[in-house]
């Protein structure tokens, strides 16, 4: 019972979020320096949680090799502009077949 009070509350916080967006929008205005920095913002976080996902393992240091080299691969299939599912199935099989190799 307790998740679902914690799944509602989280669910109208979210939309909530983005209605205020939706009715907020023509009523503010951000300085410019402000409105340059939020695509910098977006990167940035996306690099935290994909560096947060790879370097740590239920909340401790995780300091492995299959894991990196995994997502090294998938990143440069997709810098390559290689279809999606072509960058997930050579991610996955790069890290499992390290892990095969006794590599952690």
């Amino acid at each position: 019972m307790k998740y679902v009070v914690v799944l509602l509350v989280l669910a109208v916080g979210t939309y909530a979020i983005r209605l205020s967006g939706v009715l907020l929008r023509g009523r503010l205005t951000l300085p410019d320096w402000l409105r340059d920095l939020l695509p910098v913002a977006a990167t940035t976080l996306l690099a935290a949680l994909v560096a947060t996902a790879v370097f740590t393992d239920a909340g401790h240091l995780a300091l492995g090799v299959a894991r990196p080299a995994g997502v090294a691969v998938g990143a440069l299939l997709a810098w390559r502009r290689m279809p999606f599912a072509v960058v997930v199935v050579a991610a996955a099989a790069t890290a499992a077949l390290l892990r095969l190799a006794g590599l952690r």
